[in-house]
C-alpha cells in the first residue's frame, strides 16, 4: 500500500486536483470525476495553481497538457471561466461578503464560490443547475464536504436574486467603482485623476472586454490576397482593420476560427498575431533596406519581424533581449515568418555608435493592455512606476551611445502612465542635449479602438 503524508488540507486538495487531471484520462480530454463536467474540474484546478507565482494564466494555459487535450468546445468554457474568474475576482469576492459578513473563506472554498457565481451571472448560456451542482459536487471531491451545504446554499440563493443582485452590481460601479468593476482601488483613483465619470466607466468595461484576435499579414511570405484566400479555405472568418498608422490589406480581425496553430497559413508564416497598436512604433521607425537596426527589447519578435518586412529583409537587425528563452521564441517566429536579416542577441558588444535607427520597446507596467493580461491588474503595485521608469531611462541612455550621428532613436511604451511615457522622454532629453523630439504619439482604447500605446521619435545629435 502506498502512504502519502497529506498531513494538511492545501496538501490533499493538491493532491486531488492533480490526481483527478492527469494520466490517461487526463490525456483523452477525461476526468476521473463523471459527476463534473471537463472543463469546470479542469478551471477549479488552474485556478487553485494560480496562486503560486509564474507566467500569466493565458500563457500557461496554451501550455497546459490538461488543457489541449480538452475538447475545443470543452477548451472553449474552460477558458471562459478561468480568466473570467480571473478578470471579475474582486466583483466576485464583493458577492460572496455580502452572504457571508464579510468573513474570510478558505482559498479553496473562495475559488469554487467565485467559479459558481462567475456562471451564473456572467455566462447567461450556463444553466443554474449545471453550475450550482458541479460547484457542490467539487467542493466535496475536494474535501469540503462539510462545506458543500454552505455552498449549495449561497449559489441558490443568488440564483434566485439573480435579477435584484444584478441591479445591485450596476448601481455598484457607480458607487465602488473598484468592487463594481473589479480593479485594484488604487488604480482606479489613478484613472480618476485624468477621466472623468464615464470615461472612467467605458475604460474598465473595455479592460473586462475580452480582446479580438488580430493578424498582420507577412509579405515575406505571402500577400494579403493569398491569405485570403487560404482563410476561405480553412474555415476563418476575417475582416479587413483599417487605422491611421498602417496601409490598407495589412491587419484583419480573425472573428472565428479553427486553432491557429493548426492552420497551414500559420504553420506557411502567412501571418503573425498582434494588435495594430503595437504597428506605430514600427511606422515612425520607417526602416529602410539596406540600414543597420537595433531594436533593443526584442522578444517575441512582433515588432522585430514587421521592421524585417519593412526592411524586405535587406540590412542587418540586430535583436536583442537578456532572456535566452524569449530570445528562442523569437528566433523560431523569425524562422516561420521566413525572416533572413535578424541577428538575436541576449548579450550586446561594447558600446559603439554603429546603428541607423534603434526601437527601444521598453518593458513597462502594461496598463494599455490589461484586457490582454487579465490578472496583471492584481499585480500591479504603486511601487512599480518609479522603479520601472528607472530602467526606461537606462534603456534610452544605453541606446543614445550605440546610435550613429544624426540617427533616429524611438522610444515606445504599451504604457498609460505619464512617467513612463512623455514623462521619462522628457527627463531623458533633459540629460542628453543634442537630442531632440521629432514627433510624440499616443493610442488611448477610448479614442482608437486598440491597446493602448506611446511611440516617441526622437533625432540624435549630428
Amino acid at each position: 500500500m502506498l502512504w502519502l503524508d497529506l498531513s494538511s488540507r492545501d496538501q490533499l486538495v493538491h493532491f486531488l486536483f492533480h490526481t483527478l487531471n492527469s494520466g490517461s484520462l487526463a490525456e483523452e480530454g477525461q476526468y476521473a470525476c463523471p459527476m463534473v463536467s471537463a472543463p469546470r474540474q479542469f478551471a477549479a484546478r488552474f485556478l487553485h495553481d494560480q496562486a503560486r507565482p509564474g507566467d500569466f494564466a493565458e500563457h500557461r494555459l496554451e501550455r497546459d497538457h490538461g488543457f489541449t487535450a480538452l475538447l475545443p468546445v470543452d477548451r472553449r468554457l474552460a477558458q471562459e471561466l478561468v480568466l473570467g474568474v480571473l478578470r471579475w475576482r474582486s466583483t466576485l469576492d464583493w458577492l460572496i461578503a455580502q452572504k457571508t459578513d464579510g468573513r474570510e473563506q478558505k482559498p479553496t472554498l473562495q475559488n469554487l464560490l467565485r467559479l459558481g457565481l462567475y456562471q451564473l451571472f456572467w455566462l447567461d448560456r450556463v444553466p443554474d443547475h449545471a453550475a450550482v451542482n458541479d460547484t457542490v459536487t467539487l467542493a466535496r471531491e475536494l474535501g469540503l464536504g462539510p462545506q458543500s451545504g454552505f455552498v449549495n446554499a449561497l449559489l441558490r440563493g443568488y440564483a434566485r436574486d439573480r435579477e435584484s443582485t444584478r441591479e445591485r452590481l450596476v448601481e455598484l460601479r457607480q458607487t465602488d467603482p473598484a468592487a463594481g468593476w473589479s480593479f485594484p482601488r488604487w488604480l482606479i483613483d489613478r484613472w480618476s485623476d485624468r477621466l472623468d465619470a464615464t470615461e472612467l466607466a467605458d475604460f474598465c468595461r473595455w479592460n473586462n472586454t475580452p480582446p479580438p484576435t488580430f493578424a498582420r499579414v507577412n509579405t515575406l511570405r505571402t500577400t494579403a490576397h493569398d491569405l485570403v484566400e487560404a482563410w476561405l479555405h480553412e474555415g476563418v472568418d476575417f475582416s479587413e482593420r483599417l487605422f491611421d498608422w498602417i496601409e490598407a490589406g495589412l491587419v484583419f480581425e480573425l472573428e472565428s476560427h479553427p486553432p491557429l496553430g493548426t492552420l497551414a497559413s500559420f504553420q506557411d508564416g502567412g501571418f503573425y498575431v498582434q494588435d495594430p497598436s503595437t504597428l506605430l512604433a514600427v511606422r515612425e521607425m520607417d526602416p529602410r533596406p539596406g540600414e543597420t537596426i537595433l531594436d533593443l527589447c526584442a522578444a517575441p519578435g512582433g515588432k522585430t519581424t514587421y521592421l524585417a518586412q519593412r526592411m524586405k529583409n535587406s540590412g542587418r537587425l540586430v535583436a536583442h533581449d537578456p532572456a535566452t528563452a524569449r530570445l528562442e521564441l523569437l528566433q523560431q517566429n523569425c524562422i516561420r515568418l521566413g525572416v533572413t536579416n535578424v541577428t538575436a542577441v541576449s548579450v550586446l558588444p561594447e558600446s559603439q555608435p554603429e546603428f541607423d535607427r534603434i526601437l527601444v520597446d521598453a518593458p513597462c507596467s502594461n496598463t494599455g493592455v490589461l484586457r490582454r493580461r487579465v490578472e496583471l491588474r492584481w499585480r500591479l503595485a504603486p511601487s512599480e512606476f518609479p522603479r520601472l521608469a528607472e530602467g526606461q531611462l537606462a534603456l534610452l541612455t544605453e541606446a543614445a551611445h550605440r546610435l550613429k550621428p544624426g540617427g533616429r532613436l524611438v522610444y515606445s511604451t504599451c504604457s498609460l502612465e505619464l512617467e513612463e511615457n512623455s514623462g521619462l522622454v522628457d527627463r531623458f532629453l533633459g540629460s542628453h542635449p543634442g537630442f531632440t523630439k521629432e514627433s510624440e504619439l499616443s493610442l488611448h482604447p477610448l479614442n482608437d479602438a486598440v491597446d493602448g500605446a506611446y511611440v516617441a521619435r526622437l533625432r540624435g545629435p549630428a
